[in-house]
């Protein structure tokens, strides 16, 4: 063979091999391209759309986000006020201890003036006639619960059945149930022919209250003794306690805090259910509140009321005040001070009530100063805050909190502001007398309607 011919052959066999690779990487891409195929027919259609259905889901994902968002942040917000909160009634209750220590050095000092200290640290007799004259002159203890139907409700029973007014259990029909407290179911009812509301003392109060008997014993005690146009009028009483625990009054529906707010209780306190009524008709509802405290409070002994607010002040058929729930009432001697710290409703409380320290019925002025302020203005008060009622109490005795007084551009509520400033003054013993109260109101209306 030639050389000419060997190099033929050699160059046909190059070209061959390569020929064999070049037919290698068409079939390879034929295959790869079978095996997209095999996925999808489609495939760089789905591609390009794949980037416009992700767009168009865009929105919703973004709204989705933002709800997300707003709900964590929500919850941040809520456990931010729930913290708040927390801190707020640890200081309140630190702050509480610290009263509470106080009256106990009080009651520690009564004690060793009156020879009690002597008689419990070494067992010797006390003078009789400083245990008696403690005895007198301390607040007014209810008995231990056994001993109560042998005195405080028998005796209350027996006068009931003397002067008319004690009332069987057959004796009452009972209709719907128009309202409830802490203590107590109230309903109309039926006794005698007249429409009545029957307050129903709750048998686990007496349960978890050992003085429970007494306590009630004493409300339906001190409610017999009112005779008083403005102050509500007692028919009867069931005294059967636990199960039949009765207070019979006349039947009232509504209350101030209706009459001035609108009836129930609104979540958007800021706006007004009802309109204000006139400003000489407001005024004329202070001054009958301050007749009927005049009136319990000259009595001897003198009674307080310690619950002073509008949800206890009824309005009869001619809208005319009646005083109303003794539960927290009790009796005081000229110079006798109560001890029974925190009784009644934070807002309308005293600063001295709040603090545990002893106090006098100064205490109702107090509360009758938020009542006047809130007629006059006719908002809830502190409704400028967002405090609750713990926080408002701390508030009234750390920082002189009260509720925000009414615009007197025109100077004509001067007096009357003046006067809502005596009555909640910290210091009680500036605060006016209701005589004092009611005369000042008398003559404010007088000028207002002349």
């Amino acid at each position: 063979m030639n050389k000419s011919t060997s190099d033929l052959k050699k160059g046909s066999g190059v070209i061959g091999r390569a020929g064999s690779k070049s037919s290698e990487k068409v079939e390879g891409r034929k295959r790869t391209t079978l095996q997209a195929q095999r996925f999808c027919g489609g495939f760089n259609d789905c591609m390009s759309m794949g980037s416009i259905v992700s767009n168009n889901h865009q929105p919703h994902q973004h709204h989705h986000h933002h709800q997300l968002t707003s709900k964590l942040e929500q919850q941040v917000g809520d456990l931010e006020r729930e913290v708040q909160k927390q801190k707020e009634l640890q200081i309140m209750y630190r702050k509480r201890m610290e009263r509470t220590q106080d009256y106990l050095r009080y009651c520690l000092q009564v004690a060793q003036e009156n020879g009690f200290l002597d008689l419990i640290i070494h067992g010797k007799d006390a003078p009789q006639s400083n245990i008696m004259n403690a005895i007198t002159n301390s607040p007014q203890t209810p008995t231990p619960l056994h001993h109560h139907k042998n005195s405080d409700l028998s005796a209350v029973t027996l006068q009931a059945k003397l002067n008319g007014w004690y009332i069987a259990q057959d004796e009452i029909e009972f209709k719907e149930k128009i309202g409830h407290g802490s203590t107590a179911e109230i309903y109309k009812g039926t006794w005698r022919g007249l429409d009545v509301a029957v307050k129903c003392i709750r048998p686990d109060f007496f349960e978890t209250n050992e003085n429970g008997v007494s306590f009630f014993a004493q409300e339906v005690e001190t409610l017999s003794r009112q005779r008083h146009r403005l102050v509500l009028q007692l028919m009867g009483a069931c005294l059967d306690p636990p199960d039949h625990a009765w207070v019979v009054t006349e039947f009232l529906t509504t209350t101030l805090k209706d009459w001035l707010h609108g009836p129930g209780n609104r979540r958007n306190k800021a706006e007004r259910a009802v309109p204000l009524p006139p400003l000489e008709d407001r005024l004329a509802k202070a001054l009958e509140i301050a007749q009927a405290m005049q009136y319990l409070h000259e009595q001897s002994p003198k009674l307080i009321h310690r619950d002073l607010k509008p949800s206890n002040i009824f309005l009869d058929d001619a809208m005319h005040v009646r005083i109303a729930d003794f539960g927290h009432a009790r009796f005081l001697s000229d110079k006798e001070m109560a001890l029974t710290g925190e009784t009644g409703t934070y807002v309308y409380m005293g600063p001295e009530v709040i603090r545990c320290e002893p106090y006098n019925e100064k205490c109702d002025v107090y509360s009758f100063g938020i009542i006047l302020n809130e007629l006059i203005t006719g908002e809830y008060p502190y409704i400028h805050t967002d405090y609750g009622p713990a926080k408002i109490a701390m508030e009234v005795v750390e920082e002189n909190l009260r509720p925000r007084l009414p615009d007197d551009d025109d100077g004509r509520l001067e007096e009357l502001l003046d006067l809502i400033r005596l009555s909640w003054n910290g210091d009680a013993s500036i605060r006016p007398s209701f005589a004092n109260i009611t005369g000042m109101l008398k003559k404010l209306l007088k000028r207002l309607i002349y």
